[in-house]
């Protein structure tokens, strides 16, 4: 099992990055956030998780363990692969996830294309006790508990999810209601 990997970033596309180390070139999918981040030919480092199948082997990167826990994570569910879990963690942050499926928010992980309502609701109930031991800080529950719907508000208004999610990211924990936060986030895109 390939666990880990360090190396130089020869290509990039939409969905993966290809690592050059010493001289092997590995293609490693990863989150449109990380693709997005990283430079051709600057040094990377990626935890890593082999996904074995008949025909292929695939490597999925993160740049944390944590992501890389929850992805593992969302692969013990029944009827999630490593493609729908990656594109479920593209929605949101890590903690943003744990926290609609803590409280139980299928409405979150519907807007993944390919995931209805029942596998929404699947992916609730095998993994809300999972993580509902964890404790979850106040000001993070407070400050992104809708954060999703204010990503929904503000592409209807035109803007990207990724421009959203970046410009609520910035907005005080504070601020609890979607219309405070998508306000907030509009005049700090404003500034830009």
């Amino acid at each position: 099992m390939i666990a880990y990997i360090s190396g130089t970033i020869k290509l990039k596309t939409e969905k993966s990055v290809v690592v050059d180390v010493h001289g092997v070139g590995y293609e490693i999918y990863s989150l449109p956030l990380v693709v997005e981040r990283v430079k051709i030919g600057s040094a990377v480092e990626l935890y890593t998780y082999q996904h074995v199948r008949e025909e292929a082997i695939d490597l999925y990167g993160f740049t944390g363990l944590a992501e890389r826990d929850f992805f593992r994570l969302l692969l013990s569910v029944s009827g999630i692969g490593p493609k729908s879990a990656l594109a479920v963690m593209s929605l949101a942050t890590v903690p943003e996830i744990r926290r609609a499926i803590v409280h139980g928010d299928a409405s979150l992980l519907t807007k993944v294309s390919g995931i209805g309502t029942k596998t929404a609701e699947r992916i609730v109930v095998e993994l809300k006790d999972k993580l509902g031991d964890e404790t979850v800080e106040a000001g993070q529950l407070a400050g992104a508990a809708f954060d999703h719907q204010a990503i929904d508000a503000m592409t209807t208004l035109g803007y990207s999810a990724k421009e959203a999610r970046e410009a609520l990211r910035q907005v005080d924990p504070a601020v609890e209601s979607v219309q405070d936060r998508v306000k907030a986030a509009l005049k700090h895109m404003g500034r830009k």
